[in-house]
């Protein structure tokens, strides 16, 4: 059996192929100024990547905030549910999702069989996702990527306390004018973004094992604030970036 999902979110659009249960091809677009048209090149790559044709695929189902947009699949699957599927198919013991995508974050608790018990969405000013972090990078002076490794070397526990993205500048340059280090600056960021998706956690309830996906997931100083904040591990499983386009492909299989 030959499944694809795509995720077209605001900032990258994914798409992967599903064989037999096995991820077999996969790729990632900026999504631009047309949604549409990434992602049919998504697909169109995923498909090359996994070596198989567009009429081998048995089905395609849609997810991310661009899927009203895109008219061609077979179907379509909201976010929380194909975050769900895909992050249990890569950390099957997992029980809250973390979703962390540019402009929003879910947090998502699960039953033992994968169901939903409860979830919340944060998407005030982008106040725990990663746009937030790429304004506040720029704030700084620094590149995006390098976020997480100037938060780790911090040598003091600042807080920032701003959600709105442009109170929160002005705040990190307060911090740069009163001579503040970028390290201690930058993790005090990512403490900010921790405390607030723990907040969303109390939420939905606390439970034993956690798992984030999304791209803001690579940024090893925010996975660390979190793991402070909440007193867990949590677990950052390979090709998280792409596990909601999976998602969407094992919802696929499900309804072929």
């Amino acid at each position: 059996m030959i499944t694809a999902g795509i995720d077209c979110g605001s900032q990258n659009t994914k798409g992967v192929v599903l064989k037999d249960g096995k991820l077999a091809g996969k790729a990632l677009l900026p999504t631009e100024f047309d949604a549409d048209l990434a992602a049919q090149r998504v697909l169109e790559q995923a498909l090359s990547d996994a070596g198989v044709k567009r009429e081998d695929v048995g089905r395609i189902v849609i997810t991310g905030v661009g899927r009203d947009i895109i008219k061609w699949g077979d179907s379509e699957i909201n976010e929380v549910g194909a975050a769900a599927r895909g992050a249990r198919f890569a950390v099957p013991d997992t029980d809250t999702v973390i979703d962390m995508g540019a402009d929003s974050c879910r947090v998502i608790r699960l039953n033992a069989d994968g169901s939903i018990v409860k979830y919340e969405v944060n998407d005030k000013c982008a106040s725990g996702a990663g746009t937030f972090i790429e304004a506040m990078a720029r704030a700084l002076q620094i590149e995006t990527e390098e976020m997480g490794d100037f938060s780790l070397r911090h040598s003091k526990e600042l807080a920032t306390n701003a959600q709105c993205v442009v109170f929160a500048e002005s705040e990190v340059i307060s911090l740069i004018h009163a001579k503040e280090s970028r390290e201690d600056i930058a993790y005090g960021v990512h403490m900010g973004i921790a405390n607030r998706v723990a907040s969303m956690i109390r939420r939905v309830g606390l439970t034993e094992h956690f798992s984030m996906i999304g791209g803001p997931a690579y940024n090893k100083g925010l996975v660390s604030c979190m793991s402070k904040v909440f007193g867990k591990e949590i677990t950052v499983p390979e090709n998280n970036q792409y596990l909601n386009a999976v998602g969407a492909a094992i919802f696929a299989a499900e309804n072929q």
